[in-house]
């Protein structure tokens, strides 16, 4: 049995498909997978077991890129195809059954949506994968003790908090008398936002620092978030993949809706200034073209009790279970 999943070019896109991916396994654990999406995301698939075919897609000129995609999968027969692109080609390759997503605006989490598809009103929480090897290269990486770590990006400058402002979150989370003294500080991203995040990797103490920008792949880098104490982040691939290797993972929001994209689990919260998203994007002199932070409301008080609010859940969620047992 083959089934074919098609899904999104963004790496917090896809790291949200994963859930759906590892439900249609648990329900045809006979089925081999190949998965299509885009490259920067193709790294999070190649380590899950059941999966049998990573096939990057490259984008192209007159949508080449799709071409390409009906050329590699139109000669098999497949049992499913799942397309979460809502592109013809879920039409075009022979399957017995075809589930094609629809856009919807429905101020609903985006897990709900993908779930939907399958019939369920119920979220599937991302499930990302990691071999030995990866695990071990994290451990090496990583070491032992608290860490906090960061992830200072993101795919659009107005919604990056300034990196001076994660600098001084940094040395309020990890100094004398912070939630997380003495603390290693692991920072993520791509090497090409590393310009633009300087001013935080010269803030942290060199002998605390574990600069990982650009330096891991995805899998290795789920490996390494599993290892860390606290993450804290802007809206982005990142922040989905913290979320999903369980650790309490604080998003910063702008604008872009954490209703949509907030990340999602127990150990999860968002934050965000005195101004909605709406009152941001929906402002008349709104310009999505702007090369500016929109985030300038949110400060790093606020941030900071978050994130203490958000660890203090969790050990209270701890100390019920434990109470219960």
């Amino acid at each position: 049995m083959r089934i074919l999943f098609i899904t999104a070019s963004r790496i917090g896109d896809a790291v949200l498909s994963t859930g759906l991916l590892a439900h249609l396994a648990g329900q045809y654990p006979q089925a081999r997978f190949t998965v299509a999406c885009g490259a920067a995301a193709a790294g999070l698939f190649a380590s899950a077991p059941f999966v049998e075919r990573v096939i990057p897609m490259v984008k192209r000129k007159r949508a080449g890129h799709w071409i390409d995609l009906w050329r590699q999968t139109a000669g098999t027969f497949w049992h499913q195809v799942i397309d979460l692109r809502g592109s013809g080609l879920g039409w075009l390759v022979p399957t017995l059954k075809r589930r094609i997503i629809k856009s919807s605006w429905e101020p609903k989490h985006r897990l709900l949506h993908l779930s939907a598809l399958l019939g369920l009103d119920r979220p599937l929480a991302p499930v990302l994968w990691s071999t030995p090897a990866q695990d071990d290269e994290a451990a090496r990486l990583m070491g032992d003790g608290p860490i906090l770590a960061l992830g200072p990006g993101a795919n659009w400058a107005p919604k990056q908090w300034p990196a001076e402002r994660f600098a001084q979150l940094a040395t309020r989370l990890t100094g004398e008398g912070g939630i997380l003294a003495g603390a290693k500080v692991a920072l993520f991203g791509a090497e090409a936002e590393r310009p633009a995040i300087q001013p935080l990797i010269e803030a942290v103490p060199v002998e605390r620092r574990l600069d990982l920008i650009g330096k891991v792949d995805l899998a290795t880098l789920h490996a390494c978030l599993k290892r860390a104490s606290l993450y804290v982040g802007n809206d982005s691939g990142l922040m989905h993949m913290a979320a999903a290797s369980g650790l309490p993972t604080l998003g910063l929001f702008g604008p872009s809706s954490e209703v949509f994209y907030g990340p999602f689990g127990p150990r999860c919260a968002s934050v965000r200034g005195p101004r909605s998203f709406e009152d941001i994007c929906h402002a008349p002199d709104f310009n999505h073209r702007r090369p500016d932070c929109l985030m300038l409301d949110l400060t790093v008080e606020r941030v900071a009790e978050a994130t203490a609010e958000l660890l203090r859940a969790g050990m209270d969620s701890e100390t019920r279970q434990e109470t219960s047992i």
